[in-house]
């Protein structure tokens, strides 16, 4: 399939470069490479293909990944999915070029303030909404540790389907519960409903003290993966998320 092309401005415009008329100077000056050539036509359309941060250069370093962006967060606590409320975010984790994207990078889903792992960002809108449809069935994994050691019931609770948990108006789907330890379990859930595994603990009588997002879909966070650091995922790595087993 032929790759689409886009006007040199309004591609470097479109990932925070600056103005059109700041990518115009940026090439006269010569500082907009592509495989090895100077590009001095602002205007000029060029193949927007996902090799480009490998062929184009702009200011002597590789251009960023044009959209389609996909990236693996490990979230560490403390920061918080939003682009507006006060305090760290998680887009300050990015470079901050990338904050004028367009269209905007956006969280595929939420983790709250308190709780780390694996957390998506993507500018691709239609893919973030495959991810989050209920059609999906796109399993999410958490850890648990609980302030209360677990009381043998939570498991069928859980699995039965009939959970109802306060405000909402229709019971939880199925999930699935492993137990680690007294006060630590694994559970698996397919829906994602606002501080879900929190209130569902809370149902059964206990309080989550810390809670991290081990795995979405078939997806894991690297062992190599800090938390803070992000990954940038390749078509291959993100078909791993509708797969549902391990990578």
């Amino acid at each position: 399939m032929k790759a689409p092309t886009m006007r040199l401005d309004k591609l470097l415009g479109s990932m925070g470069y600056g103005s059109r008329r700041d990518i115009a100077a940026l090439a006269r000056l010569g500082a907009i490479t592509l495989d090895g050539r100077d590009l001095t036509d602002a205007s000029a359309r060029i193949a927007v293909t996902p090799d480009l941060p490998d062929r184009m250069t702009v200011d002597g370093e590789p251009v960023d990944p044009p959209p389609g962006v996909v990236i693996l967060l490990n979230k560490p606590l403390g920061v918080t999915c939003s682009h507006k409320e006060a305090g760290p975010l998680v887009y300050d984790l990015l470079p901050t070029r990338w904050r004028a994207r367009d269209p905007a990078i956006s969280t595929v889903g939420r983790l709250d303030k308190e709780t780390s792992g694996l957390l998506l960002m993507t500018d691709d809108g239609d893919l973030l909404h495959r991810i989050i449809s209920p059609k999906r069935h796109v399993a999410k994994v958490y850890r648990a540790i609980l302030a209360r050691p677990l009381n043998g019931t939570e498991g069928a609770l859980f699995a039965s389907g009939q959970l109802m948990l306060e405000g909402d108006d229709k019971p939880l789907k199925p999930a699935e519960l492993e137990v680690i330890s007294p006060t630590e379990a694994r559970l698996t859930v397919t829906e994602g409903r606002y501080h879900m595994v929190r209130r569902m603990f809370a149902a059964a009588g206990n309080h989550v003290e810390a809670l991290h997002r081990e795995r979405l879909g078939g997806l894991c966070i690297p062992a190599d993966l800090q938390p803070g650091q992000w990954r940038l995922l390749g078509a291959e790595v993100v078909d791993r998320i509708f797969a549902g087993g391990p990578p």
